[in-house]
């Protein structure tokens, strides 16, 4: 048997294969992608998430969670019996260990299969610790659509990770997993609203909260399901490349300048032709750290794909806004002032404009706007 368990291990390295998220210097979520299967799975840590939420999801899904060895052979034998009677599934008898294990490598629906997740849960109780496992199971759960894990569906559902959730918002976390292509808020709100105001009933009857409350929960909207926060992409994509797509990457960027910035270049670009693009790129002089940084006005437009601010540019186009900057500074001009652009050789160069004509009489502003 010790043989047979190192030869096959259960595959608990899928349970590392999550979002990565990149997040700005004080902590806030610019941006996040989907795993290489699509969907949206964000590593859950139990110490971010509600412990009251915690200790009802035990209470109704595991009892005996903390004490049995992967399997509960009370649930098991209750939820045979009531198989037995009616001839039909009316009580699940599986632990989180377990439900975890399905997760793992899922399978159909059968006797041999729930045998199989026996098994598998007793190899992972030897490999994990309790609060690893249910780590582990939030991390995965499913929610309906993409979304896998709790702290994908509380931002989804709440706007929020899951540090603190009143009692509808437990509920509804609690009933999604047991069926969550059926009662998804977002296509099925009845189905949602009934599982969770059976929930709530549970948690009275557990102890957790009294009928005043559930029916308070009761009366609250199910909420629609919103995008995931998106900003920054250009600045993500490349963060997430260096990291090899790994965990959280915490950035220099700040979230608020960073889109207060994105919605400066929304703005100023209307009205502009329809292939003009903008970016910006804003550094921190005394620590020299990029605080935003905008590779384009918006993926919609022509060449929004493109990171402009890693394009690359002739030195001299490069170099004219400095030039004219410092000529500014000290004095020498102002943006009004009239130059004369025309031909003028440097020995043996003869420089030109990029449309190979000259302008004759403009202004400083007009010439630094055109690249002359």
């Amino acid at each position: 048997l010790f043989a047979l368990d190192q030869i096959f291990p259960p595959p608990l390295e899928r349970v590392r294969d999550v979002s990565p998220v990149v997040l700005d210097h004080n902590g806030q979520w610019l941006m996040a992608f989907t795993t290489r299967q699509g969907t949206w799975r964000l590593e859950a840590r139990l110490d971010e998430i509600d412990p009251e939420f915690q200790r009802r999801l035990i209470a109704i899904e595991d009892e005996r969670f903390w004490f049995h060895p992967g399997f509960d052979p009370i649930a098991l034998t209750r939820a045979s019996v009531s198989y037995v009677r009616t001839g039909r599934v009316t009580q699940g008898g599986s632990t989180i260990t377990m439900q975890l294990a399905r997760l793992l490598e899922p399978r159909p629906r059968t006797i041999a299969s729930k045998l199989i997740e026996i098994i598998r849960a007793m190899q992972i109780e030897r490999r994990l610790s309790k609060r690893e496992i249910l780590a582990a199971y939030l991390t995965m759960a499913p929610y309906g659509g993409n979304l896998e894990g709790v702290r994908a569906a509380s931002r989804a559902y709440f706007q929020r990770d899951p540090q603190w959730l009143d009692d509808a918002e437990m509920a509804l976390l609690i009933a999604l997993p047991q069926a969550p292509e059926a009662r998804r808020p977002d296509r099925h709100p009845v189905a949602a609203r009934a599982s969770r105001d059976r929930v709530l009933g549970m948690f009275v009857s557990i102890g957790a909260i009294n009928e005043r409350r559930a029916q308070e929960g009761r009366e609250t909207a199910i909420p629609p399901r919103a995008p995931f926060p998106y900003s920054a992409p250009h600045a993500a994509e490349a963060l997430v490349a260096a990291n090899r797509g790994e965990g959280v990457i915490r950035s220099s960027l700040d979230a608020t300048l960073q889109r207060d910035l994105e919605a400066l270049a929304r703005r100023r670009v209307v009205g502009l032709e329809r292939d003009t693009q903008i970016a910006v790129l804003a550094v921190e002089l005394d620590s020299r750290a990029v605080r935003a940084r905008i590779g384009g006005a918006g993926r919609e437009r022509a060449g929004g794909y493109i990171d402009m601010t890693r394009a690359i540019r002739s030195p001299g186009s490069a170099l004219k806004p400095f030039l004219y900057a410092i000529a500014f500074d000290e004095g020498i001009a102002a943006p009004e002032t009239l130059v004369r652009d025309a031909p003028r050789r440097f020995g043996g160069y003869l420089p030109e404009n990029f449309d190979r004509r000259f302008h004759g009489d403009v202004s400083l502003e007009d010439a630094l706007r055109h690249s002359l």
